[in-house]
C-alpha cells in the first residue's frame, strides 16, 4: 500500500467514451481492509491515474486505497487502467513503473508483463517527482496553517504577537530547512504545478519553487497574518486564499492613499489637540493605534457600498471620543464641552464620564453618497459588557425593518485585546452568533491590541497564543495585522467587510498595536514595562511614517500634507471656541437610541395617567381559546399536554385564570393591539416548570412546531418565544439591547430559577438599574425571576430581591402619593422603566392562587396592593394584629391563620408593587385597622428580602406612630437551607411569630 499511496495519481472525471468503457457491478462493495470490513460504492466513476499530474489538486489517497480494496474484491469494478496499475503494482513493479496510458490499452487487454517489461526504466523519476509535489504542497499548506506566528506584526519589533518567538519547523526561513521537505537546494530552480487550493501563482499554473516560496512569504509573512485554516469549510477557505494569495491584490489608487492620509490625519491631530487643551485629563486617548479610525471607516464604506443602512456599534473607552468625533461625526463643540468642568448638566440624571457615552447620527456615507445610520452603544468600564447589548438592538433593528439576512443592519465590535481574551462575555456573546433567534448575520470585530493590559504583561494574561483565539470557536476568520502599515490596516478591514456581507459570520480583524501613553494619560508605565516604553518614545508615529512614504512614492507633495494638517487643526479651534459657548451641558445629546415621537403627542408631553388595563370577556374567551386548543390541523401532541390544554378549556368556562394563563392572556391582548412581544431565556418555550407551553411539538415530525398565540388574529403583532444558550450575562444583555431598539414592544426575559440572575449582575448593576440616570437612555425590559423558599436549597430559591430594592432611587423618608398612576402597564404608560417580576414556582398550580374573569374586565386596573378583604374587615376595629406581605408567603399566612381560626383578630394585606412604594395604600390599610399592631412577615432571612426595604416607608406612611415588627426566618449567609426538615422547621417558627399575638410586647 505504501507504494500504491506513493505513485496513486491524480483521479479526473470520466469523458462520456471512457464512460461507456467501464465495467464492474452497481451494488456496493464491502471487502476487509487493515481497519476493519468497510464498504464501498462502485468505483466506475472514477478515471484512470493520470501519471504526470499526481495528487495536485490535493486530491486525497483514500480515493486510491478505496479503489484498491475495491479492486482486490472486484478487479472489474474500476477502470481498466487502474486494473492494470493495480496488477502492476502488485506484481512488484518498481515505483514509476506501474503506470501504463489508457491510451496503450486495447478494450481486450489483459496481458500485463510485456506492458510491465516496456515500461520498467522508462519514468525512473516519477516516484521522486511524485513526492517532490507533494512536498511542494505540504509547504504551501504549512504557510497558509501557520505563516501568521512569523509574520511581522508587532510595530514596535520587540513582541511576538502569538507570544512565541520559535519559527515552526515547516516554514521556510532559509535554504537548510528544505530538507524537512525532503528537498534542497537544487529544487529551487525547479518548476512545480501549483495546487487548485492555492493562489500564488495568480494566471500561471506552474511556478519555480523559489517563486512558490518567496510569493508565500509575500502573502502570509509580512505585516498580516491570517488565520483561518482552521475553518470546515473549504469554499471559505478557497474565498480567503484569494483575497490574501493573489499577486498584486494589494494595490491602492492614488486617491484611495490621499483619503487614507486625509483620515489618518484626523485621528492623529485629534488626540494632540486633546492633549494640548486638556493635558491633566483622562480621555484614553488612541495613540498608537490611530489606524483605527480609517480602519472602522473603511469597514463603514464597504458594508455601506454592500447595502448597509445601518451601523450600530460598541467598545471601550480607548479612542471612544476618537470614534466618536472622527467615524460617528459627532460635534466637536459637544465633545469639547465635556472637558468643561463648570459646565452643569441640566438633564436629569447623574451623567457619566465622558469616555462612556453613546451617540446616534444619521448622516451621508460621502464614498458612497448614501444614507447611513451610525449608533455608538454607551458603555460602563466594564469593558466587554456591552457586545451583547449590541448584538440584541442590531437584532432588532432587523427584525422591525424585516432585515432577514442582515443586508442592512449590521453590528461592529471593538475590543481590547487583554478583555477580549480574558472576560467571558465575549465567549457568551460568540456563541450566539448562528443561533436562529440571536444571529445578526455576521459581526466584525475590531481588536485594538495594545499588547498589554494595564500594566499586566500579555504573558500573564492569557494562555492562548493570540487574544483573539476565542473567536476560532464560531470558525470566525482571524486578520492580524500591523497597525503601522495604514494600507494594510485598509486592505484588511475592506476583506472583513466583504467577508462579512459574503458569508454572513463573524470575522476578526487583530489590530496589532501600541500604547503611547499609560492606562490613562496620568499613568506611568514605564514603572511596569521599561524595555516596551523606551521603545515607544523611539518609535516614529504611524502618520509620519505614512507621510513620508507617499511623498516618497509622490502621491503626494509636502505643502498638501502640511494644508491637510493645516485644515484640520482650524477646524478643531474653531470648534473649541463654540464649544465656550455652550452655556448648558445637554446629555440628551449623547442618546444612543432615541425615540422620536414616542414622548410626546401633537407635539405636547403625554399625559401620565395610565388607562385601565381591562379585556372585555369576549377577548379573554377569545385568547382563553387560542391557550386550550391546538390550531394547526393533523398536529399530534403529547398526552400530558392534552390534559394541560383540558385543564385550561375549564378555567375558561369557569371563567378563572391561573398564573400561566393570565400571562396567556397578558400577551395575548397586547398582540392583538400590535404590540410585538419577545419572551427570552433558558427553556421557556415549555416553562422551566412545565406551566406554560407557548410552543407545541409534534409528536409525530421531527421539529414541527406551533406557537398558537400566533394564531390570534390575521393582523397581530408576531410573538417570537426562544429558548437560549445556557447563558445569563449574555442573553441577558443581548435582550436589554433588544428593547433599546424601539418602545413599542414588550421584551422579557426569564431566568431559569431567580437565583441564577446573578451570574447577569453586570447587565444588571451597569445597565439596567442606572442606564435612565447615567445616559438618559429609558428601557422598558421585564426580567422574570421565579421566586420562592420552597426547600430547594440555596440556589433555587432567592431571586435576591433585596439586590433590585437598593437600587431603587425613591427615598424611604419622602412619603409620596404620585406613582400611583406610573407602574401599572409596562406598554400602556408614556415612558419605559425596567420592571422585575419575582414570578412564582409551587404558586403556579395552587389551587388558591386563582383570579377571576371579573378581576380583569373593563375598568380594573393593576393592584398596587391587595387590602384584606375577608372577615377581619367587618369589626376592623377588634383586629389586633395588620399582617403586611409579598408574594407565595401569604397563601402559608392564610392557610395558618385559618388553623387557628384567628379571621377576625388578624388582617393581611399584600403588597404587589414595592418599587415605587404604594405610602397612599398602605397608609389607608394602616389606618382601617388602626389599633392592630403592625408586622412585615416574610419568608426570606431577615438580612435578605423585603424587610429593609419596607420597615422604614411604612414608619414613614404612619409618621413612625407604631414600631413595625418582623416576622420570618432568623440571618443567614445563604439565601436559603438545603434540608428540607431544616426547611420546615424555620416555616413553622416564623408562622408562630406571626401569629403569637405577645410575641413582640416583651420589646415594646
Amino acid at each position: 500500500m505504501h507504494r500504491l499511496r506513493t505513485c496513486a495519481a491524480r483521479l479526473r472525471p470520466l469523458t462520456a467514451s471512457q464512460a461507456a468503457q467501464t465495467v464492474g457491478q452497481q451494488r456496493p462493495i464491502t471487502v476487509a481492509s487493515p481497519g476493519g470490513t468497510r464498504t464501498f460504492q462502485p468505483i466506475r466513476c472514477y478515471s484512470a491515474p493520470v501519471a504526470s499530474e499526481p495528487f495536485l489538486n490535493g486530491t486525497s489517497s483514500n480515493y486510491v486505497e478505496e479503489m484498491y480494496y475495491a479492486w482486490l474484491e472486484n478487479p472489474k469494478s474500476v477502470h481498466k487502467s487502474w486494473d492494470v496499475f493495480f496488477r502492476n503494482a502488485n506484481a512488484g513493479a518498481p515505483p514509476g513503473a506501474a503506470y501504463q496510458s489508457p491510451l496503450g490499452l486495447s478494450a481486450a487487454s489483459g496481458l500485463v508483463a510485456p506492458q510491465l517489461s516496456s515500461l520498467v526504466g522508462a519514468q525512473p523519476n516519477v516516484e521522486k517527482l511524485v513526492e517532490d509535489h507533494l512536498a511542494v504542497q505540504s509547504l504551501i499548506r504549512a504557510y497558509q496553517i501557520r505563516g501568521h506566528h512569523v509574520a511581522q506584526l508587532d510595530p514596535l519589533g520587540i513582541m511576538d504577537a502569538d507570544l512565541d518567538s520559535c519559527v515552526p519547523t515547516d516554514i521556510i526561513t532559509s535554504s537548510d530547512k528544505l530538507g524537512f521537505y525532503g528537498l534542497d537546494e537544487t529544487d529551487l530552480d525547479k518548476v512545480f504545478r501549483l495546487p487548485t487550493t492555492t493562489f500564488i501563482g495568480g494566471s500561471e499554473s506552474a511556478l519555480p519553487l523559489k517563486e512558490i516560496i518567496r510569493r508565500l512569504e509575500m502573502a502570509y509573512c509580512q505585516h498580516i497574518g491570517v488565520e483561518f485554516m482552521f475553518i470546515n469549510d473549504l469554499e471559505q477557505c478557497q474565498w480567503i486564499r484569494q483575497k490574501f494569495e493573489t499577486p498584486g491584490v494589494m494595490q491602492f489608487t492614488l486617491e484611495e492613499k490621499r483619503t487614507l492620509l486625509a483620515r489618518m490625519v484626523r485621528s492623529t491631530r485629534f488626540e494632540e489637540f486633546l492633549q494640548k487643551k486638556w493635558s491633566a485629563e483622562k480621555r484614553f486617548g488612541l495613540e498608537g493605534c490611530e489606524s483605527l479610525i480609517p480602519a472602522l471607516k473603511t469597514i463603514i464604506d464597504k458594508s455601506s457600498e454592500n447595502g448597509v443602512e445601518n451601523v450600530i456599534m460598541g467598545m471601550p473607552h480607548r479612542g471612544r471620543l476618537n470614534v466618536l468625533a472622527n467615524v460617528i461625526r459627532k460635534e466637536l463643540e459637544q465633545i469639547f464641552c465635556q472637558f468643561d468642568s463648570k459646565l452643569e448638566a441640566a438633564d436629569e440624571g447623574s451623567g457619566d464620564v465622558k469616555y462612556h457615552l453613546g451617540m446616534y447620527h444619521r448622516r451621508i456615507n460621502r464614498v458612497t453618497d448614501r444614507n447611513i445610520t451610525l449608533s455608538l452603544v454607551a458603555n460602563p468600564s466594564h469593558l466587554e459588557a456591552v457586545d451583547p447589548v449590541v448584538q440584541g438592538k442590531t437584532k432588532a433593528e432587523q427584525f422591525y425593518c424585516g432585515d432577514n439576512d442582515g443586508n442592512r443592519v449590521m453590528s461592529i465590535l471593538l475590543h481590547g485585546d487583554a478583555a477580549f481574551a480574558g472576560q467571558g462575555i465575549v465567549y457568551e456573546t460568540f456563541h450566539l452568533s448562528d443561533l436562529p433567534s440571536y444571529t445578526t448575520h455576521g459581526t466584525v470585530h475590531v481588536v485594538v491590541n495594545n499588547q498589554i493590559g494595564f500594566t499586566t504583561d500579555p504573558r500573564m494574561a492569557r494562555s492562548s497564543p493570540y487574544p483573539t483565539d476565542v473567536a476560532r470557536v464560531v470558525n470566525a476568520p482571524i486578520f492580524h495585522v500591523n497597525a503601522d502599515d495604514p494600507e494594510a490596516v485598509i486592505y484588511v478591514c475592506k476583506v472583513a467587510a466583504e467577508w462579512r456581507a459574503t458569508f454572513h459570520k463573524d470575522v476578526v480583524v487583530d489590530l496589532v498595536c501600541y500604547r503611547r501613553m499609560g492606562h490613562n494619560e496620568m499613568d506611568e508605565p514605564m514603572f511596569t514595562q521599561p524595555l516596551m516604553y523606551k521603545q515607544i518614545k523611539k518609535q516614529k508615529p504611524v502618520l509620519q511614517k505614512y507621510a513620508e512614504k507617499l511623498i516618497a512614492e509622490g502621491a503626494v507633495s509636502r505643502q498638501e500634507y502640511e494644508e491637510e494638517i493645516a485644515k484640520y487643526d482650524k477646524i478643531c479651534e474653531e470648534a473649541y471656541a463654540r464649544s465656550k459657548d455652550e452655556k448648558i451641558l445637554h446629555i440628551k445629546h449623547w442618546l444612543d437610541s432615541p425615540w422620536p415621537g414616542f414622548f410626546t403627542l401633537d407635539g405636547q408631553p403625554k399625559s401620565m395617567s395610565c388607562p385601565s388595563t381591562g379585556l372585555t370577556e369576549e377577548n379573554l374567551n377569545h385568547i382563553g381559546q387560542i391557550a386550550s386548543t391546538v390550531p394547526v390541523e393533523d398536529f399530534t401532541i403529547h398526552g400530558g399536554l392534552s390534559r394541560i390544554l383540558k385543564g385550561r378549556a375549564e378555567m375558561i368556562r369557569n371563567r378563572t385564570v391561573d398564573w400561566a394563563l393570565g400571562e396567556y392572556m397578558a400577551f395575548g391582548s397586547l398582540l392583538k393591539e400590535g404590540i410585538h412581544i419577545r419572551l427570552s431565556g433558558q427553556d421557556v418555550e415549555r416553562g422551566t416548570f412545565s406551566h406554560r407551553h407557548h410552543v407545541l411539538h409534534d409528536q409525530n415530525v421531527d421539529k414541527r412546531i406551533c406557537i398558537p398565540m400566533n394564531h390570534l388574529s390575521p393582523d397581530q403583532a408576531p410573538y417570537t418565544v426562544c429558548n437560549s444558550s445556557l447563558s445569563e450575562y449574555g442573553v441577558l444583555g443581548f435582550e436589554l439591547g433588544f428593547a433599546m431598539a424601539s418602545p413599542n414592544a414588550l421584551i422579557l426575559w426569564e431566568a431559569q430559577f431567580g437565583d441564577f440572575h446573578n451570574t447577569a449582575q453586570c447587565i444588571i448593576d451597569q445597565f439596567i438599574c442606572p442606564g435612565q440616570a447615567k445616559w438618559v437612555r429609558q428601557n422598558g425590559i421585564v426580567l422574570l425571576l421565579p421566586h420562592g423558599m420552597e426547600g430547594m436549597g440555596p440556589e433555587h430559591s432567592s431571586a435576591r430581591p433585596e439586590r433590585f430594592l437598593q437600587m431603587c432611587n425613591d427615598d424611604p423618608d419622602n412619603y409620596r402619593t404620585d406613582f400611583g398612576l406610573k407602574r401599572q402597564r409596562q406598554i400602556l404608560l408614556p415612558f419605559r422603566k425596567p420592571l422585575i417580576i419575582f414570578t412564582p414556582k409551587s404558586l403556579l398550580r395552587h389551587p388558591e392562587a386563582r383570579a377571576s374573569f371579573d378581576e380583569m374586565l373593563p375598568g380594573t386596573h393593576f393592584q398596587r396592593l391587595i387590602p384584606e378583604g375577608g372577615s377581619a374587615v367587618e369589626r376592623p376595629e377588634e383586629v389586633k394584629r395588620l399582617i403586611f406581605c409579598t408574594g407565595k408567603v401569604y397563601y402559608e399566612l392564610t392557610k395558618e391563620r385559618k388553623n387557628r381560626g384567628m379571621e377576625g383578630s388578624v388582617a393581611i394585606a399584600r403588597i404587589e408593587q414595592l418599587s415605587p412604594f404604594p405610602f397612599d395604600q398602605v397608609k389607608a390599610e394602616s389606618e382601617r385597622f388602626s389599633n392592630a399592631d403592625l408586622v412585615w412577615c416574610q419568608e426570606e432571612h431577615k438580612n435578605q428580602g423585603y424587610y429593609d426595604y419596607v420597615k422604614p416607608r411604612i414608619r414613614t406612611t404612619i409618621q413612625r406612630a407604631k414600631p413595625v415588627w418582623y416576622a420570618g426566618r432568623e440571618p443567614a449567609a445563604a439565601p436559603a437551607t438545603g434540608n428540607k426538615n431544616t426547611h420546615l422547621m424555620e416555616l413553622r417558627r416564623f408562622l408562630d411569630t406571626a401569629f403569637d399575638l405577645d410575641a413582640f410586647k416583651d420589646q415594646e
